[in-house]
């Protein structure tokens, strides 16, 4: 069975401060695709003891973005950039029979792409939404101006040959199948 994967859909990240352009529209395409199949939605969430960090477990940066929350089975916290490390990801997954993840969300460098990789090291089929995942970065930070990161990571992934990366039309393809 297929389960959606949405990381770190929270407030700190989806903001005014941030374009993150269609791409948030992108992410509540698939979220209502999987949640009118009546797809298990895992909503990943980060969090933090640190009082300072945007991520703090207390406050409203920590909060899943709010016209996301209604489509979770689960919400799932963390506190590294993979979801399954020292989460209950793992058997909660067995639970709902899953033998394949869909990968959307924040920050497409760091929780989307460890994520992928450790849900593939588990052995699940892993499937990559590029037009779907999003980051509050760019390339400037990289010091690689022009650096389109969730393609970047998209194509690194692809290259790896045990990641399927699909964009938008793909996977309207994809879910049809």
């Amino acid at each position: 069975m297929k389960a959606l994967l949405a990381i770190d859909m929270q407030k700190a990240l989806i903001n005014e401060q941030y374009d993150l352009g269609e791409r948030v529209n992108n992410m509540e395409l698939i979220l209502k695709d999987f949640s009118k199949q009546s797809l298990p939605i895992f909503l990943i969430q980060h969090t933090s003891e640190n009082k300072e960090d945007p991520f703090y477990i207390n406050g409203s940066g920590a909060e899943i973005y709010p016209p996301f929350k209604k489509y979770g089975t689960e919400i799932i916290q963390k506190e590294t950039p993979s979801a399954f490390f020292q989460t209950n990801l793992l058997e909660k997954c067995k639970a709902y029979n899953v033998d394949e993840l869909v990968i959307i969300g924040l920050n497409t460098e760091f929780c989307c792409l460890f994520t992928a990789i450790a849900a593939y090291d588990r052995g699940f089929k892993v499937v990559f939404l590029e037009d779907a995942t999003a980051t509050v970065n760019n390339g400037e930070v990289y010091e690689m101006k022009d650096l389109d990161i969730p393609d970047f990571i998209g194509t690194v992934l692809h290259w790896s040959g045990v990641v399927d990366v699909l964009d938008l039309d793909e996977y309207k393809t994809w879910s049809n199948t």
